[in-house]
């Protein structure tokens, strides 16, 4: 269905002033909610991003973002970058972003709940962020989990999934808090902002043709593409990134590659604290959401919230998606996961075979 496009007067009229601190380097405030007031928004998920005049990266620069600028995204184009497999651009009001470091957003903000509902886990439930961002305040300092020890304003984005065990009211200024852990990570619990977390549902986690038995998933890492097939027939196809075959300073790698070969689903967990690598080199994530692993080391499909370059090879091992195509295919593929707890695991012959070619 094609888009509605507006003018970028419209979109101006729009937009206001929001759009003043986005050209500052990042800046902590908890109280942020002045997000532009557009029903699709963009997250610069990278340092820093140019803004051009055209969608082409020499055409000339109008002005920097830093990184968690929200902007308004009007469309998505394709445009021409000479340094990039990636050609897609987004226009704002104030010119075009590439689209690879700019994460699709929205802002909804949540009724706090006034209880929490019971669970095999005790009082809490599974939340996902959908705000563009929420602050975090470290309830039991110090940090243990590497990528807060090197964040000292600490943030969760837009999609990602954590465990709510805890509601707490400010009485001087009414406002509302949970408190959140990750169940599965080093043991960091932190408050933030009801309003910034969605309650997951039961409707949430709802098998997909659960009555198919002949179910199977194929990424090819050359096309940087997954397909899922029932019997013969494809139902599903998304773009993801698989395993990067060059590192930050532009060397080969192998060790990153995502193995090839048949794999079957071995494990699944709404939400997990992902970490590997080496200083420099390694990675720590908390709260990845729709996780469903294939090979023991920890290999997985799962969203992703840290960039928008799917089609390229970006990963350490895993699977890249969007966080709606990952949520698609840990609801189809088996075991079937229920929210309470959240994670189940198989012993062999394991649940859904993902097969990784290379074309």
């Amino acid at each position: 269905m094609p888009e509605m496009a507006m003018s970028r007067r419209e979109a101006l009229k729009g937009l206001g002033a929001t759009l003043g601190g986005a050209f500052l380097p990042r800046l902590r405030f908890e109280g942020a909610d002045d997000f532009p007031n557009f029903e699709r928004l963009g997250r610069v998920a990278t340092g820093r991003l140019d803004l051009h005049a055209r969608p082409d990266a020499t055409s000339p620069s109008v002005g920097t973002l830093y990184e968690d600028a929200v902007v308004a995204w009007l469309r998505e184009v394709v445009g021409y970058h000479p340094y990039r497999i990636n050609q897609r651009w987004v226009e704002t009001p104030d010119g075009y972003l590439w689209a690879g470091s700019l994460q699709p957003i929205r802002n909804q903000p949540n009724q706090p709940l006034i209880t929490l509902p019971r669970s095999g886990l005790g009082d809490g439930m599974w939340v996902e962020v959908t705000i563009p961002w929420v602050d975090l305040i470290l309830e039991n300092p110090p940090a243990r989990s590497p990528w807060l020890k090197q964040n000292p304003h600490p943030r969760l984005y837009y999609s990602q999934i954590l465990w709510v065990d805890r509601i707490l009211t400010d009485e001087r200024t009414g406002q509302t808090y949970y408190r959140i852990n990750e169940r599965y990570g080093y043991g960091d619990i932190f408050r933030a902002r009801a309003e910034a977390f969605r309650p997951l549902t039961q409707e949430d986690f709802e098998p997909i043709h659960p009555e198919i038995e002949d179910k199977r998933i194929v990424v090819d890492v050359t096309y940087q593409t997954l397909s899922c097939f029932e019997g013969g027939r494809e139902i599903f196809f998304c773009r993801v990134s698989t395993g990067a075959k060059f590192n930050a300073a532009g060397k080969p790698v192998d060790e990153w590659a995502t193995p090839l070969g048949a794999h079957p689903t071995w494990r699944k967990v709404v939400s997990l604290h992902m970490s590997g690598g080496t200083t420099g080199g390694g990675y720590d994530l908390p709260g990845i959401g729709w996780t469903t692993l294939f090979v023991g080391n920890g290999v997985a499909i799962h969203a992703t919230f840290w960039h928008n370059n799917f089609g390229v090879p970006m990963s350490h091992g895993c699977v890249n998606a969007r966080p709606q195509d990952a949520k698609w295919i840990f609801r189809w593929t088996t075991p079937v996961v229920q929210p309470d707890p959240g994670d189940v695991t198989v012993s062999m012959p394991g649940g859904t075979q993902v097969i990784v070619v290379e074309s």
